[in-house]
């Protein structure tokens, strides 16, 4: 609650993100396009937020025209590490993120990689081999923001599931429940009911991926499956959303970040 000193100082940072996108918020609730001439910055030893691109299926162009990996970008990750710069010890980089398909060498230098829609994701059999590599190197994925609609068939969820047992043939899928770990390694989550929902129908459904399958071990991913978590990141301080729901989606969101490098 608002008591939390925790809670208190993410509202805070939350009104520092604000400040920064009063002039977008005026252009209406997409805002302009983002510029997709991608410019990483070298790896320095700071974290960076990492997002992965990939091969877009058929119906992913439908917001913006843009490609399903970018729905979100660059507004999502920027706020998210400005309010990880707040109220952590991290320090991230704030004036810059990284974009990197599954079978680029530099993604092996970040520990923690992001994924958007992936009910539209397709692969190369090179890409995954990079993904499965950096799985077993250590890497952590958060993929968020997908369901099954009409404009995916109704197969957001199997799609997702094809792509995956691609690069790990034997995968399982374990739900996660608010006792996980996860939802206690920054802020206390105590129920998963707090997740807001920006147009998702029905409730959303968290999962996770484990090494060998075994819940004991290192878990591999997050899932954010029928809600888009993202999007609160994306859109804090425009008005559209409540401020205490952006406040939901960014205490999972550093509650994810946290469990990564810590784990």
């Amino acid at each position: 609650m608002l008591s939390h000193p925790r809670f208190a100082t993410l509202v805070v940072a939350l009104a520092f993100v604000t400040s920064g996108t009063t002039l977008t918020a005026q252009r209406g609730f997409r805002g302009p396009a983002p510029d997709l001439n991608l410019r990483n910055v070298p790896y320095d030893g700071r974290f960076i937020f990492a997002r992965l691109k990939f091969e877009t299926g058929p119906g992913g162009y439908y917001y913006m025209g843009l490609p399903a990996w970018a729905h979100g970008y660059q507004r999502a990750e920027n706020n998210l590490t400005r309010i990880m710069a707040e109220i952590s010890k991290v320090r991230p980089r704030i004036d810059a993120s990284n974009v990197l398909a599954l079978d680029d060498p530099e993604l092996m230098k970040f520990p923690v990689a992001f994924m958007a829609e992936p009910d539209y994701w397709t692969m190369t059999e090179k890409e995954a081999l990079g993904l499965r590599s950096y799985f077993k190197k250590g890497g952590f994925v958060i993929f968020d923001d997908f369901r099954d609609d009409p404009r995916n068939g109704y197969a957001g969820w199997n799609n997702f599931v094809t792509q995956m047992k691609r690069v790990l043939p034997d995968v399982r899928f374990f739900d996660l429940d608010a006792a996980h770990p996860i939802f206690h390694s920054f802020f206390e989550i105590n129920s998963l009911d707090i997740i807001p929902q920006s147009y998702g129908a029905g409730r959303p459904v968290l999962r996770a991926v484990y090494e060998d399958n075994d819940p004991r071990k290192r878990m591999l991913a997050v899932i954010n499956f029928n809600t888009d978590v993202s999007d609160f990141w994306e859109f804090s301080g425009q008005g559209f959303y409540p401020v205490s729901e952006s406040n939901e989606g960014y205490k999972l969101g550093v509650n994810y970040l946290i469990y990564a490098l810590t784990h």
